[in-house]
């Protein structure tokens, strides 16, 4: 009898172990791995991205599975990568969105020193 209760004790606890790797592993991964690719998806050209080398540049012609990227001031510098070398994208609205709030947070400032 203390052997089949042993049995199913040490069953449930590997169920549980299993299911406590579940959702502390697993499952976060494959959520990173869904936003990451919705990100490389919405990819579009002008958008500045940040490469997995730390380089930040501008997309300017994309293709199946791979980018040109233009990096510096001088626009001489245009790099073909893969697109899962891209760590994050800045899309140019969400750049004028920041500014305006900046600008406005500044002149809130400013109003309330004077």
């Amino acid at each position: 009898m203390q052997n089949g209760s042993s049995m199913s004790s040490m069953l449930i606890v590997t169920v549980v172990m299993f299911a406590v790797l579940y959702f502390l592993m697993i499952r976060p991964q494959n959520k990173e791995q869904k936003q990451k690719a919705a990100m490389l998806n919405a990819l579009a050209v002008g958008d500045t991205v940040l490469t997995t080398s730390g380089f930040y540049g501008v997309v300017i012609a994309l293709e199946e599975d791979t980018v040109i990227v233009e990096f510096g001031s001088n626009k001489n510098c245009r790099i073909p990568m893969q697109k899962a070398a891209i760590s994050a994208v800045e899309k140019p609205e969400d750049a004028i969105k920041v500014e305006e709030s900046k600008d406005d947070k500044k002149s809130k400032d400013d109003k309330k020193k004077k």
